[in-house]
């Protein structure tokens, strides 16, 4: 029997972060994104029985804490969001405009590429192989998880055994489901940055 894999992405952290490079920052969720994580609480209410696994950073812990409400939910740091270093908070313009020669190294992958100050990308894909390790372990049943844009690329990058640079393929919105059937290790996507349960939540 295969694993069900479940990849969620925090909510909406607001204005103030949108089009700008948040990892290690501990930004609490906006009020959109509260309404978005409230909005997770009715697809997930039809899972049965799951596994529930989440970054250590505020922003997934108050989307799985609203969106399961009383539920047991174990912390993964390995699923944490990569740390930007110096460039946390900035546009990838600001960042380009800074230093592009770094940003086509980002842009490659490079193993030894580090943010400024920040984490290494080698450093960075070694943590989410691991945490993708523990997960494939578990072999069946369902696994949710809430975790970050960039962790939830790499996640789908590993199980599909596609090379690490392609991340940029996907596109992982705030609070969106994306879910994969692993098994024997390898992944097949099934669903892909699924927003129809808050997109059109009106602000009361």
């Amino acid at each position: 029997m295969a694993l069900r894999l479940i990849l969620i992405r925090h909510g909406d952290l607001g204005e103030g972060c949108r089009g700008r490079y948040i990892g290690r920052t501990d930004t609490p969720l906006s009020p959109e994104g509260r309404r978005q994580a409230k909005a997770l609480a009715a697809p997930l209410a039809r899972l049965g029985e799951a596994r529930y696994l989440r970054s250590p950073l505020l922003r997934s812990r108050e989307t799985a804490g609203l969106a399961l409400a009383g539920v047991g939910i174990e912390i993964d740091t390995d699923l944490r969001e990569i740390d930007f270093g110096r460039w946390e908070g900035m546009t990838f313009d600001e960042i380009a405009a800074a230093d592009q020669a770094a940003v086509d190294r980002w842009a490659a992958l490079e193993e030894d590429f580090a943010f400024p100050g920040g984490e290494e990308i080698r450093a960075f894909r070694g943590r989410i192989g691991a945490a993708a390790g523990r997960i494939a372990a578990v072999r069946s049943g369902t696994v949710v998880t809430f975790t970050h844009g960039g962790v939830i690329r790499l996640l789908i990058c590993h199980f599909l055994g596609l090379e690490a640079r392609d991340y940029l393929l996907f596109d992982i919105g705030t609070a969106s489901i994306t879910e994969l059937r692993v098994e024997d290790g390898r992944g097949v996507l099934t669903r892909l940055n699924d927003r129809h349960h808050w997109e059109g939540l009106q602000e009361h």
